[in-house]
Parts: C-alpha cells; sequence; structure tokens
C-alpha cells in the first residue's frame, strides 16, 4: 500500500529505441496476445512488505480483482487480513477505505493517471511491448511456480524519480495468460514488497460488487491536496 501511494506522483519517462534480446521478445509478444484477450481477472494475494531497518516483515492477506471496462482498467483488492480496508481504482482515481474508521481516502492521479494505471495492471493484464514505454526490460530467465513455468523480468525504471522509490521490480509472468504469479517491488535500501497470488482465473466473472466500496451511510471521504 506504502509503494503505491509514494508512486502516484511519479513521472515515467518516454519510450526509447531499444534492440531487444529475441527470448525477451518472444515473451513480450506473448503478453500482448495475452493482453487483447483480456477483460478480467481475480486471485487471491499475499502481500509481504519487509523494512530493513527493524528486520520485520507485515503481511496482508486478501482477494483482488481486474477488468476492463471501456477502455480503462480498474482494479479492486479486498484485504481481511490483518485488518479490513478496501483498495479502489476506477474513473480515474484511488480510494482507501478504512471500515474501522469508516472513512475513505481518495486520491486523483491527475496528470499521472497512465504512470498509476501502468503500475496498477503490471502483471496483470498489460501488453508486454508497453512496459518499454516506461522500463528497461531483461529477462533473467525461467522459474517454475506452482508447476507453471514463469518468465522472470526485470524491470528498472527510466525515471530518476520513480527510482528514488523503486530501484527495480521482479516479475514471474506466466506469458500464455499474461498474468503475473509473483512480484517483488524493491525500494532503496533493502526494503521490499512481495506480492504472491494463487488460486487465478481470467477472463470469468466478477461480480459487480467487487469493484464497489462498502461504505456507509456516515463514511467520510477525504482528498489529500498535493
Amino acid at each position: 500500500m506504502v509503494f503505491l501511494l509514494l508512486l502516484i506522483s511519479t513521472a515515467v519517462a518516454q519510450t526509447s529505441a531499444v534492440k531487444l534480446d529475441p527470448a525477451l521478445d518472444k515473451v513480450l509478444d506473448q503478453m500482448d496476445t495475452a493482453a487483447a484477450n483480456f477483460h478480467t481477472a481475480s486471485a487471491s494475494f499475499v502481500w509481504d512488505q519487509y523494512t530493513k531497518l527493524v528486520d520485520d516483515t507485515d503481511s496482508q492477506k486478501g482477494k483482488i480483482y481486474y477488468r476492463r471496462q471501456n477502455k480503462e482498467i480498474q482494479m479492486a483488492a479486498d484485504i481481511t487480513e490483518p485488518a479490513a480496508k478496501y483498495l479502489l481504482y476506477a474513473n480515474d482515481k484511488v480510494q482507501v477505505y478504512v471500515p474501522k474508521i469508516d472513512q475513505v481516502t481518495e486520491y486523483h492521479p491527475g496528470k499521472s493517471r497512465a504512470d498509476v494505471e501502468s503500475f496498477l495492471v503490471l502483471g496483470f493484464g498489460g501488453g508486454g511491448h508497453e512496459l518499454l514505454k516506461s522500463y528497461e526490460v531483461k529477462l533473467l530467465g525461467s522459474e517454475t511456480i506452482n508447476g507453471v513455468t514463469t518468465a522472470k523480468l526485470e524491470l528498472v525504471s527510466k525515471s530518476p524519480k520513480f527510482r528514488n522509490n523503486i530501484e527495480r521490480i521482479l516479475l514471474w509472468i506466466d506469458p500464455t495468460q499474461g498474468i503475473s504469479l509473483r512480484q517483488q517491488f524493491l525500494a532503496p535500501g533493502g526494503d521490499y514488497r512481495l506480492s504472491r497470488y494463487s488460486d487465478i482465473k481470467v477472463n470469468q466473472k466478477i461480480p459487480e460488487a467487487a469493484f464497489k466500496l462498502k461504505t456507509t451511510d456516515k463514511t467520510q471521504f477525504l482528498s489529500p491536496k498535493g
């Protein structure tokens, strides 16, 4: 969650011409094909947030949902452990709802919308060659996760501002589905977030309620400036 909020205001560099390794190009082609046929995805997740300073890991568990709505990719995360929290990206804004205090905090990406959307769909239905607009991409080989042979990609942002928060990203992609089974976001200084996904379902119907915050008539809505 912390990484996401840090990245909302981050600008991403423009695409530059690159000569691709043929093996990497093949993986990106597979991801492009999967993205063209992508409509929805859902999965169970475990997000492990490691803080090096105190050598401690905090974990969050829940369900995550993606869908293509018109030309927009929408995302919803239903965090169930250790405490209920909801995250929704739709209609050009990010909303974080904490039921315990009955409060929604809204973030408006504005000019950074494309950057935020790129980050939110990273590894879930996004095109392979689209990654080259924002990242230097390397293929680090293959690795088997839960019986699936994945392509392990390393992404380094072209934006120095982005790299101040995230030095590099590792994705373990199932190229045939265009879905990430694992993600690791590595920050300067040794902190990282490791995201692990299971029970992944692609292009199956997702209830509309999954993309609605479960607010009350007394919920407070806040919109931080800047």
